[in-house]
């Protein structure tokens, strides 16, 4: 059975995490394809294929400066995931509030229980 390309859409494109360390660190600005070789310990090829495919999908933008090849991350082709995950990140939040409200309700039964415990300590005649 044939591979699904990686660069049929964004999701396929970040599912590779070499790709998803570019896109980490192109997050702090536009970088040559040396800076990125070096900080990735990868061979340049290895890097350059990785880029390919990134721009294919339109994760990143690249531009010419002299002799240099800069690239930089694109948002906007990134918002299909953002978007997505946000569904889940609203599923989660309203889960993390139920817990707290339980661990809260722990908290307060064990603080209970110990105020309860030390009374009982205060009453007896032999402490």
């Amino acid at each position: 059975m044939a591979r699904a390309a990686t660069t049929a859409d964004v999701f396929n494109a970040v599912a590779e995490p070499r790709r998803r360390d570019i896109l980490d660190l192109l997050t702090a600005g536009e970088r040559p394809v040396n800076d990125l070789v070096h900080a990735l310990g990868l061979a340049q090829p290895q890097v350059s294929k990785h880029l390919r495919v990134l721009r294919e999908v339109g994760a990143v933008d690249v531009r010419e400066e002299g002799r240099q090849r800069l690239y930089s991350i694109n948002g906007l082709a990134l918002k299909p995931i953002h978007d997505w995950v946000t569904s889940y990140e609203q599923l989660w939040t309203g889960r993390f509030d139920e817990l707290d409200a339980v661990l809260e309700e722990l908290e307060k039964e064990e603080g209970d229980a110990g105020a309860d415990e030390r009374d009982s300590h205060d009453d007896d005649p032999d402490r």
